[in-house]
C-alpha cells in the first residue's frame, strides 16, 4: 500500500515540475538540475557523479538504428539546455554538451560537443560548467 502511495506522489511531482526521472534510474551523487521543466531520463540510463542537467534535456533509449540501447553518462558531464543523448552510447568523463545538441555516438573524455548531430569541437572539457560537485 505504501509503495503505491509513494509512486502516486512521484507521478504528481513529475507533472507538477515537468521532470521525469524514474525512481529506479541509476544516478551518482551530485546531480544538479538548474531549471525545472522538460527533463526526461530513461529508467535504464546511467548517470554518473556531479552531472548537470539543464531544462529540456532528454537522456533516452532507442530500440533500432545504429546504436540501440540506453546511454551511459559518466562523471562531471554538463548537458546544455535542449540537448538530447539518445541510444546505446557512452558520454565520457568531463564532457560538455552544448545547447540543442543531439548526441548519437560515443563521446570521449574531456570533449566539447555541439550541433545536430553532435560533433566534437574541442577537448577543453566541462570544468567551467560543473556546479555543485560532491567529492
Amino acid at each position: 500500500m505504501l509503495y503505491a502511495l509513494v509512486r502516486l506522489v512521484l507521478r504528481h511531482f513529475e507533472y507538477k515540475y515537468g521532470i521525469s526521472i524514474p525512481y529506479n534510474t541509476e544516478i551518482g551523487p551530485g546531480l544538479y538540475i538548474g531549471h525545472f521543466g522538460g527533463i526526461v531520463v530513461s529508467h535504464e540510463a546511467r548517470i554518473g557523479r556531479n552531472c548537470n542537467l539543464n531544462h529540456c534535456v532528454t537522456v533516452g533509449a532507442t530500440y533500432g538504428g545504429k546504436s540501440p540501447g540506453v546511454p551511459s553518462v559518466m562523471n562531471n558531464v554538463y548537458l546544455g539546455p535542449g540537448s538530447k543523448v539518445i541510444g546505446g552510447i557512452t558520454v565520457g568523463n568531463n564532457v560538455a554538451v552544448g545547447a540543442n545538441c543531439v548526441v548519437t555516438k560515443d563521446i570521449p573524455d574531456n570533449a566539447v560537443v555541439v550541433g545536430v548531430p553532435g560533433e566534437i569541437v574541442s577537448y577543453k572539457g566541462s570544468g567551467q560548467y560543473i556546479i555543485n560537485t560532491v567529492v
